[in-house]
């Protein structure tokens, strides 16, 4: 039975070939980002308008600093600009709404959690979104736990 199961393990580890895997580049994130962004709903995505999606190794020392970070490993996305509930239709010119993917960051905690990459960047790419449309955190929060009872309960 031991042969069997060194077998087993010898296989899986000869076709992911871990021996020459890397941590995914800027690249693959932009693709995986473009892939979760495709896979959210037509009408969800035709909210987010002109919204730039950007996809960066860490926050810059400014988000650090003004948001009273420890690290630049404490946060794994950032949506900067106006949410839809505040904007003007007629104001001053202002940068555009983006949503900050950090990469490091969320590699950083991929190794640590149990959820898959994929699943990761799309759950950080929702919540950024999410202020975009002007929710807070407490009530993004309050929605994933919903989701999460609902799932639980099927």
């Amino acid at each position: 039975m031991q042969k069997n199961m060194d077998d087993t393990v010898t296989a899986a580890a000869a076709e992911l070939n871990w021996r020459q895997a890397s941590a995914p580049g800027l690249a693959d994130f932009e693709a995986m980002t473009a892939e979760a962004f495709a896979g959210l709903p037509d009408e969800f995505r035709a909210m987010c308008g002109d919204v730039v999606i950007l996809v960066e190794d860490f926050p810059d020392a400014d988000v650090v600093r003004d948001m009273g970070l420890e690290s630049e490993f404490d946060i794994l996305g950032l949506y900067t600009g106006v949410a839809l509930t505040h904007q003007e239709s007629l104001g001053p010119p202002r940068l555009p709404n983006t949503v900050h993917i950090y990469r490091r960051p969320i590699l950083d905690y991929w190794a640590e959690h149990e959820e898959t990459l994929g699943w990761i960047v799309r759950h950080v790419l929702i919540h950024e979104i999410g202020h975009h449309f002007g929710l807070s955190d407490e009530t993004m929060h309050g929605l994933e736990d919903q989701a999460e009872r609902e799932e639980a309960g099927r």
